[in-house]
């Protein structure tokens, strides 16, 4: 399948329009008449999943996040981002990044999160789009019947990949859990948001000790913390079956989740106390 054509499929999925106006995503490198048989999806374009890109043929790789977020002035093979781009142009591989524009999709990355850690039927945004109220950035849901927050976070750790951050949670442990809020990725500046929802528990990534610990003394639902990587990874799957379901064309591409762990985090060790 011509490369011009499964970003069409990629953008009419998640359109550029849809991302935040300092994000950066779309192709990021690749000859869009090159001839594309194998896509490989990963969270991070990171040297690991260029060099399983490269092992098993992928003639493109889908990442959620950038790789180059900020301007630059140079892709010189200087830098690590600079050899990145010359190992995948010299090597043929295109790199494509939908971010912020998969953040707010329906279904986009909190759907697929939603779903990983049990919860079910309809689901709906925390901040809704304004053309649009059935997308917009995080998910709400309700969980099939009630668990308490360590039930849930036991849940929530079950249904994510292992990463050394683990799963966390502030609240009393055995508080009951039903309603839920998720946002994959960084999700403090939805913490009001939360709280304005009614949730039993908020769950995402990246939550900072000052921010949490101010909404736990003022009565917020429980928080749920996972690791940044963890909470976007689900959406991988999602990303690639759409994109099959998209075409008989499409459906004819071999396609593969790398299943990498690339959270910054590498290792966990308990203190004493």
């Amino acid at each position: 399948m011509r490369l011009s054509h499964v970003i069409t499929v990629l953008e009419e999925l998640y359109p550029p329009a849809w991302a935040e106006s300092w994000d950066a995503v779309g192709l990021v490198c690749g000859d869009p008449d090159q001839e594309v048989g194998r896509v490989l999806f990963a969270v991070d374009p990171v040297a690991a999943v260029i060099d399983e890109a490269l092992e098993w043929g992928a003639g493109l790789v889908v990442t959620h996040h950038p790789l180059l977020l900020r301007g630059v002035h140079s892709v010189a093979a200087t830098t690590p981002k600079g050899r990145l781009i010359h190992r995948m142009i010299t090597n043929g591989i295109a790199l494509h990044t939908a971010h912020t524009n998969a953040d707010r999709a329906d279904p986009g990355v909190s759907d697929a999160l939603a779903r990983a850690v049990g919860l079910t039927g309809e689901l709906r945004p925390m901040v809704p789009a304004a053309d649009d109220p059935r997308r917009g950035l995080g998910r709400i849901g309700e969980l099939d019947a009630p668990l308490t927050l360590r039930e849930f976070t036991e849940r929530a750790a079950a249904g994510l990949p292992s990463t050394a951050w683990g799963v966390r949670a502030a609240g009393d442990p055995e508080a009951l859990v039903r309603t839920v809020a998720v946002c994959g990725g960084a999700g403090d500046s939805l913490l009001d948001t939360a709280r304005a929802a009614g949730v039993d528990a908020y769950l995402t990534a990246d939550l900072r000790h000052h921010p949490a610990s101010e909404f736990a003394e003022h009565g917020g639902p429980a928080l749920v913390d996972a690791s940044h990587w963890a909470t976007e990874w689900p959406w991988l799957a999602d990303a690639e079956r759409r994109l099959a379901a998209s075409s008989p064309e499409a459906g004819m591409l071999e396609t593969r989740v790398s299943t990498l762990v690339t959270d910054a985090w590498r290792l966990h060790a308990e203190g004493a106390l």
